[in-house]
């Protein structure tokens, strides 16, 4: 079978390139991931008494890992899904020896290093490729090195980040089929692309754009070059709308749990929104050409969105939006909540709601 990325290559270039995590003691790195583990379970409770979504599937408990651990999780997840998808659009078809060593290697390198740069930023993650129903991680060096960077009270912070992340793994838990489909809308977008070899190669200098941008921050390339067909922009029309969503809700709920049980929780929102929108000019490339600016305007698209339908309809009138993916909103309703509501509940359900 081609192989299309070394993927042993890229955890070794990961885990070297990486950075070091702050500077801790064996005691506070144990306390740190004890309690990582406890403020886990209780912002499970105050999700679900939140929102009204229970989980429907049993899942694993929270891992606690390091920047490496991270990084080769998401390999091996990436592993799970391109691999096949590479064998299928090839055919099987292996390359000239060469052509697949040369090819694997550079493009399992600048894998590497793109996981690099991110195990160093990345807070937590629901992670849904590796495993069904997925697993929920938190990246414990991230959370220290972040909440001593913001001065913020460490028991606060860590809530307030096991806030966010639980609410992604209820979202994949309490709606049996959000995996499936959005693994679905992966494969689409796959099936939307004109051509194999075409698709291949773009996927190639879509990872190799983004590792340009890691060393040159004056790239000026876009990982949406390898999005072309008409089919492939539907596609991700609708997986940008489910992740604006998906991202939206988490932040909606984090603003109404937090005030109720972190104290701090305003100067660490204030703080940290000041750290998404700091940094040098590297680094903004970089988020620029790993979606990450996309991922913050959808943070407050998104809660806007949320805020919107659950002033108009209540939380419940909102749940609906799980109820199947013909329920999930559109892309243009999502500055327009009136759209969904009149779509979903009816005209009579745009009526304002007390809760």
């Amino acid at each position: 079978m081609a192989q299309f990325v070394d993927w042993d290559l890229a955890a070794a270039t990961a885990g070297a390139l990486g950075k070091s995590g702050p500077r801790v003691s064996y005691a506070e790195a144990a306390e740190a991931v004890g309690e990582l583990r406890r403020l886990t379970d209780e912002a499970a409770g105050h999700v679900a008494d939140y929102t009204g979504l229970r989980s429907q599937v049993s899942h694993p408990p929270v891992r606690v890992v390091d920047r490496r651990d991270w990084a080769a999780t998401n390999i091996a997840g990436l592993r799970e899904v391109i691999t096949p998808l590479v064998s299928r659009l090839s055919g099987d078809k292996r390359p000239g020896p060469l052509t697949e060593a040369v090819g694997s290697r550079v493009t399992g390198v600048q894998a590497g290093t793109v996981l690099a740069y991110l195990s160093g930023r990345v807070l937590g993650q629901y992670e849904v490729f590796s495993a069904d129903p997925g697993q929920l991680l938190l990246v414990a060096p991230n959370i220290v090195e972040v909440e001593r960077k913001l001065e913020a009270d460490p028991r606060d912070f860590r809530l307030w980040v096991c806030l966010h992340e639980v609410t992604h793994r209820t979202q994949f838990t309490a709606v049996p089929w959000m995996r499936a489909y959005f693994l679905g809308e992966v494969q689409a977008f796959v099936d939307a692309s004109q051509g194999s070899e075409h698709l291949l190669e773009r996927l190639r200098r879509g990872v190799s754009t983004l590792s340009d941008a890691v060393k040159d921050p004056e790239s000026r390339t876009s990982v949406l070059d390898i999005v072309q067909t008409p089919a492939q922009r539907a596609v991700l029309d609708r997986l940008t709308a489910l992740m604006t969503l998906l991202e939206g809700h988490a932040e909606f709920v984090m603003d109404g749990v937090g005030p109720q049980v972190i104290p701090s929780v305003e100067r660490i929102r204030a703080a940290f929104n000041r750290r998404r929108e700091a940094g040098n000019p590297l680094e903004k490339a970089i988020r620029r050409l790993l979606g990450v600016d996309v991922k913050m305007r959808q943070y407050a698209e998104g809660r806007k969105f949320v805020h919107g339908v659950v002033d108009r309809v209540g939380m419940d009138g909102f749940n609906k939006i799980f109820g199947s993916p013909l329920t999930l909103p559109r892309l243009d309703e999502l500055g327009d909540p009136d759209a969904w509501v009149a779509r979903v509940h009816g005209p009579a359900g745009a009526t304002p709601t007390a809760g």
